[in-house]
């Protein structure tokens, strides 16, 4: 090869490989307030350590009052402690803030599946589903691999054609929890 090719070819590899470190550097330089804090309580939610989750996701929420996935992990970590109350007002406040996210949504379809708000719960689940149709998937085999879960859990689709196939039915014939299928399903986060 032609030693000023090989020159030119070895300095633009060089300075590309700067370019691309340089950038790399300062787009992940840029750490919000309450950042670090909620990677960690997204850590400990993952772990199933709901409680921990939960303080942690407050002191991120402390640190940056506005941090909306902080907002969101709180809200799941209290869906998951059963304190669907606060959960729910919760929900509503990150939906208040951010109310094109599908996620939150069907989160909040969730609490009301839980808390028996069956009609609620399906109008959360078309909505998170007309918003992000790939919500309605459910969790990759790649996200269920790292959470050690074979199976793959109820989605938000099959919930809500579950339940418009049991509100045809007369009231009577109607069955709209089933536990060890209910029990099954994951807060979404994205």
């Amino acid at each position: 090869m032609d030693e000023r090719l090989y020159s030119s070819l070895k300095w633009t590899a060089i300075v590309l490989t700067i370019t691309w470190v340089g950038w790399t550097f300062y787009d992940s330089g840029e750490i919000n307030p309450g950042d670090q804090v909620y990677l960690a309580a997204n850590n400990l939610f993952e772990d199933e350590e709901y409680e921990r989750a939960l303080k942690t996701y407050q002191q991120a929420l402390h640190e940056d009052p506005n941090h909306i996935h902080a907002l969101r992990g709180k809200a799941r970590s209290l869906l998951k402690l059963k304190h669907y109350s606060e959960a729910s007002r919760t929900f509503d406040a990150a939906i208040a803030r951010e109310p094109d996210f599908a996620a939150t949504y069907a989160n909040r379809g969730i609490l009301y599946d839980l808390t028996g708000q069956h009609e609620k719960a399906l109008a959360d689940y078309e909505l998170a589903i007309q918003k992000d149709m790939e919500l309605g998937d459910g969790p990759s085999w790649f996200t269920r691999f790292f959470r050690l879960q074979p199976e793959k859990p109820p989605t938000i689709v099959e919930r809500a054609s579950y339940l418009r196939e049991q509100f045809a039915k007369p009231e009577s014939e109607r069955q709209l929890r089933i536990p060890e299928q209910d029990d099954k399903q994951r807060p979404y986060k994205l």
